[in-house]
């Protein structure tokens, strides 16, 4: 019986060693997936972006700043001048913190009063506000414990003041359910068209289906319809989910969110019907789909933020559709943001449907038989 066993298993090991699709699936993926998540997925900040609302201007805060700057972790971008210039910079996430340091600050420590310094964070990622926070706290703790030395005192004297914007709890769930709209849209989107043609493949009903008086693109048309309609009957749900049971509060137009959902979703049904017509077998059809959604959760910033990775990297994300959606969604449900603010994440993922789906009729046309 154990030999049996082996001979089997020697016999699986040559037919996919043998065939060249299955030998792809063997290196191929597991290659891109290491490389992608090597470089892309860090908990890691490095190099934020920081503005500086310096009010005094005395010596302790010029020291508290030079600390700031030496930071690995810091990248001071932008010296400001007035209160009315720290919004646009957190709105257009050209900064992830504002650092503001009262007038007289310097003073007050001479004296041996406390000082204060007041902290504004971009909290629509709450992880990654809440990591940036303790960077700042240990070079807050850090410049007391130099002046504790050097004045001799025993108590703190600067104190460290936070307030978060958009999410004001820093609730990682108000960041994650909100993605989740776009991750599991995509999942189950994608599988959906993915099997359609490669069904009718394996069962054995695509000449069938040939010979009926529709056209190609007809057919592509009516594969394509009940991924869009289980999609947006998902992203649905969950947004009821969010906003129901977990509270998350929906602060910008709905109309605006469902028109990034319709794109969103002629995106996905496109790449989805991509690899349905190069896929012989519905097996083949859920390895591509899965080849292609896991590579496109890393790079979207779901997890993780996009401005950490890679140059390279970030130039791929570009491609992924569900990096424009996740701007959207949070920015509808968080920021309050409507179609003017969020017209820019519209159009990319408009051509990405096109694209795909272009490329899926030539696809579909070529390999009819």
């Amino acid at each position: 019986m154990l030999r049996h066993i082996l001979a089997l298993a020697v016999k699986e090991f040559l037919a996919l060693l043998r065939d060249p699709r299955s030998r792809f699936v063997l290196i191929g993926p597991p290659i891109m997936q290491l490389i992608v998540f090597g470089y892309a997925a860090s908990f890691d900040l490095d190099h934020v972006a920081v503005a500086i609302f310096d009010e005094d201007g005395g010596g302790a805060a010029r020291e508290l700043v030079s600390r700031i700057q030496g930071s690995p972790h810091f990248e001071i971008i932008a010296h400001i001048k007035e209160e009315a210039q720290v919004a646009p910079l957190v709105d257009n996430k050209k900064v992830l913190l504002v650092l503001r340091i009262e007038p007289r600050f310097s003073d007050h420590l001479a004296k041996g009063r406390g000082g204060s310094l007041q902290l504004i964070l971009d909290g629509r990622n709450s992880n990654t506000a809440m990591l940036a926070l303790n960077y700042m706290r240990a070079i807050v703790l850090d410049f007391n414990q130099y002046l504790g030395k050097v004045r001799g005192s025993t108590g703190p004297p600067v104190k460290l003041s936070m307030r978060a914007w958009y999410n004001e709890d820093l609730n990682s769930h108000w960041f994650i359910i909100p993605g989740i709209v776009g991750l599991l849209t995509l999942v189950v989107t994608l599988v959906v068209t993915a099997l359609s043609v490669a069904r009718e493949r394996e069962q054995g009903t695509f000449d069938q289906l040939l010979v009926t008086p529709l056209r190609p693109t007809a057919i592509l048309m009516g594969k394509s319809l009940p991924g869009l309609v289980i999609g947006v009957i998902e992203a649905s749900f969950i947004i009821v989910v969010a906003m129901l049971w977990f509270e998350i509060p929906l602060r910008g137009s709905l109309g605006a969110l469902y028109l990034g959902l319709l794109l969103f979703l002629f995106s996905a049904v496109g790449i989805g019907l991509m690899i349905s017509a190069i896929s012989v077998t519905q097996q083949q059809a859920v390895l591509g789909a899965f080849l292609f959604l896991v590579p496109a959760v890393i790079l979207s910033g779901f997890a993780t933020p996009i401005a950490n990775m890679p140059e390279a990297v970030q130039w791929l994300t570009f491609l992924d559709p569900l990096r424009y959606f996740l701007v959207i969604v949070r920015g509808v449900f968080l920021e309050g943001d409507g179609y003017a603010l969020l017209m820019d994440q519209y159009w990319p993922m408009a051509i990405i449907g096109l694209l795909s789906l272009a490329a899926a009729g030539w696809l579909f046309r070529h390999r009819m038989y």
